[in-house]
């Protein structure tokens, strides 16, 4: 199944209105959320085709709200590639174990990115 809608997690406006510019653009449809709550919301009411998670957040952050997301069977199938300004290989190989499908380090480059979601495609 074609990805067509995007849900970006992230508690910054900055990143929120630049990751939803860009997807926008690209074709896809976009949904934000600034904390996990809100994304859990969002993720029930209109279940999205790929989520775009921010790790570093108030509250539950990234890794625990993928882990969450991902072994929940059903949402287990929606991919989520993890988006965050934490570069240390380590945090990587942690994000992927919490069921992330792929990891990008910000700031966001924009071919990286379209790249990364056309894989899953």
């Amino acid at each position: 199944m074609p990805i067509q809608k995007v849900l970006v997690v992230d508690d910054s406006k900055t990143e929120l209105v630049f990751l939803s510019d860009l997807l926008q653009k690209n074709g896809f449809k976009v949904q934000t959320a600034e904390n996990a709550d809100d994304a859990m919301r969002r993720l029930r009411e209109d279940r999205p085709d790929l989520i775009l998670m921010d790790v570093v957040m108030p509250g539950q952050n990234g890794f625990q709200l993928t882990r969450a997301i991902a072994r929940d069977p059903q949402y287990a199938n929606v991919p989520i590639i993890l988006c965050t300004s934490k570069n240390q290989e380590t945090d990587r190989v942690w994000g992927m174990r919490q069921g992330a499908r792929d990891y990008i380090v910000k700031p966001v480059n924009a071919t990286e990115l379209m790249a990364k979601i056309s894989a899953l495609n």
